[in-house]
């Protein structure tokens, strides 16, 4: 594997360094298994399910969450 030095990716522009972020990240999530759940993680996860399923309309979809946050800003 060829190595890139973090002054050859700054040397890039700001949209080329985002597609390369994008790119990488992308290359992690088509293998989720490759990161495991901590407990805890775990733990958190079953209990916001569990709060989720005692009363579904407790939360707030992504664009009501998107608008609040443009909002505090």
């Amino acid at each position: 594997m060829a190595r890139i030095s973090m002054s050859d990716i700054l040397k890039l522009g700001v949209n080329e360094r985002v597609k390369l972020a994008q790119d990488i990240w992308d290359s992690v999530a088509e293998h989720p298994e490759s990161m495991p759940v901590t407990p805890a993680q775990r733990a958190e996860l079953d209990r916001r399910l569990e709060e989720f399923e005692r009363d579904p309309d407790s939360g707030s979809d992504w664009s009501q969450t998107r608008r609040r946050i443009e909002n505090e800003q």
